[in-house]
């Protein structure tokens, strides 16, 4: 019915979402990729161990944390995403430096 003009549409970027590539809009968020990727869950709590994946997207809820190129407890739906971004899911409760 309708379509999208060519020239209307966005360019996208590559990232790594665990290892595998994803073409995601340019401009989007790094939780997107995740969601694009098809990942059932990006982190597991750390008590109880259960999945998690985005959900607010605003930055308030805190369960779309992930490792973004190397760096952990990033808030993915905050991070645009850039070209050959690495995005890992986190596991466990994180580290505290002494």
């Amino acid at each position: 019915m309708f379509r999208t003009r060519p020239e209307a549409r966005p360019a996208t970027v590559e990232v790594m979402v665990e290892g595998r590539p994803v073409w995601v809009p340019e401009g989007a968020s790094a939780a997107a990729a995740v969601l694009l990727a098809g990942l059932p869950s990006i982190r597991e709590t750390a008590i109880s161990g259960s999945p998690r994946a985005p959900y607010c997207m605003m930055g308030v809820c805190f369960d779309c944390l992930a490792v973004i190129d190397g760096v952990t407890n990033r808030q993915a739906c905050m991070v645009a995403v850039t070209p050959g971004m690495r995005i890992e899911r986190q596991g466990g409760a994180r580290g505290v430096a002494p």
